[in-house]
């Protein structure tokens, strides 16, 4: 196997999104590229911390190869990023199922949103009859 090498800059600690958050630049020389779940099993050993809580994204490979850059995310707990995190990544590190609705399912969702405010959004989204008080 090929040597890796990870560099991290533009480090910050968010704590109000319970997170570390860093631009990673990968070198691998004689790979085409890394697998993020390689990459983040590098970040925990670096960091000692579960490799779970740990999300990659944004990973662009520069021009002839052997060097990425992408974001990471270190989040405290993993009920802070499944808290925080968007649902369209959490399904990708498999932490959520992916909803499977239709076109027409989600057209006629919005549809009944668009007829209620508020708190009834919600109720409207899920299809529920108001109940008629006689």
């Amino acid at each position: 196997m090929a040597e890796v090498t990870l560099k991290t800059r533009k480090f910050q600690v968010n704590r109000l999104l319970f997170r570390k958050q860093m631009v990673i630049d990968v070198i691998h020389e004689k790979r085409p590229n890394v697998p993020k779940k390689e990459l983040a099993e590098k970040l925990a050993k670096m960091y000692k911390v579960d490799p779970q809580t740990i999300i990659l994204f944004g990973f662009k490979t520069r021009f002839g190869g052997g060097k990425s850059s992408g974001f990471a995310l270190i989040y405290d707990d993993i009920t802070a990023l499944k808290k925080i995190e968007p649902s369209h990544r959490q399904v990708r590190f498999g932490l959520k199922t992916r909803v499977d609705a239709s076109r027409k399912q989600k057209k006629e969702r919005k549809n009944r949103e668009k007829k209620v405010r508020g708190a009834k959004k919600h109720d409207a989204a899920a299809g529920k009859k108001k109940d008629d008080k006689k």
